[in-house]
């Protein structure tokens, strides 16, 4: 359940957020104000509900999930993003999932099955699929390509990297300390002050605040922290796989959110063959994690 929120407000955040990166802000300060937010968030919390101090042992850990999970991974997905096409983009993040089953066999010796192989391959044909048929972006670049494909490499390390520090501290703990380090090598990449500080705040309507802040607090806060909780329970490649969802929210979200007035309509892109391709993401996730 805590990974089908996280993926639901990231679904809801395509079309929610659609217009704030590049017309408002940078892809350099956009990251900064989600992660100054959500440090500031997960801070506040921790003083008030979590006494739990980590051990030095772990700080190079800790660091090494901040560089992954936060630093690289966003600055790679949203520079790539930004130069490459949306097909490009949506195709590479699937490979995201089996690089996790890949590093967790590897760094955490995590058995990989059949069953757990097949339905990643599943899921994976159809979010590519999906991803294919949908796709309006124009437009191929080589860099963008390599940004992206770092992106979905450094987020997997990060689901496995991060795996030890759950057994051993809350997932408020974990979560602090990763955006804390993310932030600290967020602002010693040269571009982020400097076009923060050439950035048109006069600019921002109600609505872009209020989008900036759904960004911060549910795509940023509630999604690490819930990520971070699903850990304990779940295996890093069966967290990954559940990333395919993302488009079959994002078709829900697309119809839902367009009918109150929310957002507006991008439904009419939306086939009976996307829908098919959606199912078999369904049944993808559903093999994946099913323990018998």
């Amino acid at each position: 359940m805590a990974l089908f929120a996280v993926n639901a407000l990231y679904g809801a955040s395509h079309v929610i957020a659609k217009g704030v990166m590049p017309d408002f802000l940078t892809p350099s300060v956009f990251i900064l104000f989600r992660v100054v937010g959500a440090v500031a968030l997960f801070w506040l919390v921790k003083i008030f509900f979590i006494k739990e101090r980590i051990q030095k042992k772990d700080l190079l850990l800790f660091a090494a999930c901040g560089m992954f999970g936060v630093a690289i991974n966003q600055m790679c997905f949203f520079h790539g993003l930004s130069l490459s096409s949306s097909i490009n983009a949506g195709i590479i993040m699937t490979v995201n999932p089996i690089l996790v089953v890949i590093l967790s066999f590897f760094i955490l010796k995590e058995k990989i099955t059949v069953k757990k192989s097949v339905g990643i391959l599943i899921a994976a044909a159809g979010a590519i699929l999906l991803t294919l048929t949908a796709g309006t972006g124009k437009g191929d670049s080589v860099l963008g390509d390599f940004l992206l494909f770092i992106n979905a490499s450094s987020y997997a390390m990060y689901l496995v990297l991060v795996k030890p520090l759950m057994q051993r501290y809350s997932p408020l703990t974990v979560i602090t300390y990763v955006f804390t380090f993310g932030l600290i090598y967020i602002l010693l990449y040269p571009p982020t002050l400097t076009e923060f500080f050439a950035t048109d705040y006069s600019s921002f309507t109600t609505a872009i605040v209020w989008k900036i802040i759904y960004i911060v607090v549910g795509v940023t806060f509630l999604t690490y922290l819930l990520t971070v909780y699903a850990l304990k329970y779940l295996s890093p490649s069966v967290s990954s796989a559940y990333i395919y969802l993302q488009p079959a929210l994002v078709i829900f979200f697309a119809f839902s959110l367009a009918a109150i007035g929310i957002a507006e309509d991008y439904t009419e892109t939306i086939t009976w063959e996307k829908v098919g391709y959606m199912l078999l993401i369904f049944v993808g996730v559903f093999i994946t994690s099913k323990r018998r």
